[in-house]
């Protein structure tokens, strides 16, 4: 009876120490598991559930398989210890509206799970649903479109494996906010810009820089002034740094990109200098000159900036040959009210764009002539002495003939194709004959400028063309057109009836001319001879002189 009772007594004190050690290490694995609800593994294996199974059904389980998988439970649950305690957070920043991922990679010979991989506390997408199945997927990241303010906050993900010798693996990921503070009005091309990193929690080893609206880093760009890494002020915008700007915050190997767009008003590109047009009746002059950036930009937007005047104007190149280097106001823009741009000189210029629409400043010139060489200057005022202003060089092509548009046959005729001065080295020149003239075939091009014809024909007759053109690209071409005429028979009648008129009254005023001079031989005494006569009463003493 004694040793019975002994023996009942030590079962139940077995029962009780094992009842204690089920309560124990199912408190344990709870707090670890979290909210992984199940650690399941082949039959062959013990099976434990820390939410549904009641201490009673712990000690039978304990009791059957305690000798067998004391040591690999306990394996895993010093393992739990360390992963869940030893892990550092991830720490990832995003922006709002943006897109972050956090990222999540597969053990490489690990065999996952699919209902135990959770973000969250949420099953991942695509996750197989048989819960013995095998996930060959090696990319478990969570990615997040379009984030909120919300969603600043940890993220967990819990990655399980069947094999009890690879415990679950619980990585946390601390999502910051990360943003550009700028200035709330647009900016005018001559301003400075100033921009700030606002990061919601800096950590030891982050690295910060600034890429322009074209990527480009700007620690390279000799305007830009970068202040403790977060503060970034650019001086003399210009239209290339309208755009997205980027803050780029680099931290344990990830990279997070915070944009801002950057409006700065600004005139439209200038044409390449110079503008080349020619001296024609069908030519034209364009000169564009307006606010295309930003494309929604307002006259308001410009009243807001402070607009103070506007104006063409046009200062004559020598080669113009009238009021050389003197500034001429073409037209002046009045702020009214109304506003309104006036024409001060006509010259022709066709001003109905400026008339349409205020933000275009755009001007055209039908017949072109020599006399619209010179620059050209669209210029637009505002407050803080800012003037946006573009500058166009016109060069005007001529070609003109040194006998004027009629030579006759066997005449010589120069041509010559000029912009009034010499022309620059890169330039070419190429000549384009009537089809069947006296010169064909020319040369390669370039050709001269100067073009001689030494005896003028009927096939020279007809369109000259002349090109010019810089490395191939043809720049502006004219034409004038030479008439070869023979001399008519009338003319030379007349200039020899003309001839001999001349000749005869030539000889006709020499024959005078030697007439007279023989009579004045022949008549008049010699000068300076004397002269005695003979008195009839002769003095006593003889002759006496008279």
């Amino acid at each position: 009876m004694k040793a019975a009772f002994a023996s009942n007594v030590n079962k139940e004190d077995e029962d009780r120490s094992d009842s204690e050690a089920v309560r124990v290490l199912l408190r344990k694995s709870s707090s670890i598991l979290g909210k992984v609800g199940s650690l399941t593994n082949s039959p062959s294996f013990f099976t434990l559930t820390t939410r549904h199974t009641s201490t009673e059904e712990g000690i039978s389980v304990w009791r059957k398989y305690k000798m067998k998988c004391v040591s690999g439970f306990l394996s895993i649950l010093i393992a739990l210890f360390i992963s869940s305690t030893g892990a550092e957070d991830v720490v990832v920043y995003g922006q709002v509206g943006g897109t972050v991922t956090l990222p999540r990679l597969k053990w490489g010979s690990e065999r996952v799970c699919g209902k135990m991989v959770l973000w969250d506390g949420h099953a991942s997408c695509d996750i197989p649903q048989h819960p013995w199945s095998r996930d060959d997927r090696t990319d478990f990241s969570l990615i997040i479109n379009n984030i909120r303010l919300e969603d600043f906050k940890t993220f967990k993900c819990e990655l399980n494996d069947r094999s009890p010798a690879i415990p679950t693996s619980v990585t946390t990921f601390r999502l910051f906010h990360v943003s550009v503070q700028r200035q709330d009005s647009p900016l005018l091309a001559g301003e400075t810009l100033t921009l700030k990193c606002d990061i919601e929690k800096i950590f030891e080893g982050m690295q910060i820089r600034w890429l322009s609206p074209q990527k480009q880093d700007l620690k390279k760009d000799t305007r830009a002034q970068i202040t403790n890494d977060v503060r970034l002020t650019v001086r003399m915008v210009t239209s290339q740094d309208h755009g997205v700007w980027t803050c780029v915050v680099t931290y344990q190997g990830r990279e997070a990109h915070a944009n801002t767009p950057v409006t700065v008003m600004d005139l439209s590109p200038a044409l390449p200098k110079p503008v080349y047009t020619s001296v024609s009746s069908h030519s034209f002059l364009h000169l564009p000159c307006s606010f295309s950036i930003p494309p929604h930009l307002s006259w308001s937007d410009l009243q807001a900036k402070g607009i103070r005047g506007g104006r063409w104007t046009f200062t004559p190149s020598p080669a113009a040959g009238s009021f050389t280097g003197v500034v001429q106001t073409l037209v002046n823009l009045t702020l009214g009210p109304p506003s309104a741009w006036v024409v001060l000189q006509n010259k022709g210029l066709d001003v109905s764009a400026l008339l349409r629409n205020n933000l275009n400043l755009t001007l055209l010139k039908k017949e072109v002539t020599e006399e619209d060489r010179g620059e050209y200057t669209c210029a637009v005022e505002f407050q803080g002495d800012i003037i946006l202003n573009r500058t166009m060089c016109v060069e005007v092509l001529q070609v003109f003939s040194s006998s004027g548009p009629v030579a006759f046959v066997g005449q010589e005729v120069n041509l010559t194709c000029t912009l009034g001065h010499p022309l620059n080295s890169d330039l070419e020149v190429k000549w384009i004959p009537p089809r069947h003239s006296s010169l064909l075939p020319l040369r390669s091009s370039p050709h001269p400028a100067l073009l001689t014809i030494p005896e003028a024909r009927d096939g020279d007759s007809g369109r000259w063309r002349c090109q010019l053109s810089r490395n191939e690209t043809l720049l502006t071409s004219v034409d004038i057109t030479l008439k070869i005429e023979r001399v008519p028979v009338d003319v030379w009648l007349l200039v020899t009836i003309c001839a001999a008129a001349v000749i005869f009254i030539l000889l006709l005023i020499l024959t005078v001319i030697l007439i007279r001079r023989h009579r004045q031989r022949v008549m008049l005494p010699r000068r300076g001879k004397r002269r005695f006569c003979h008195c009839k009463d002769p003095k006593p003493k003889g002759f006496h002189k008279n």
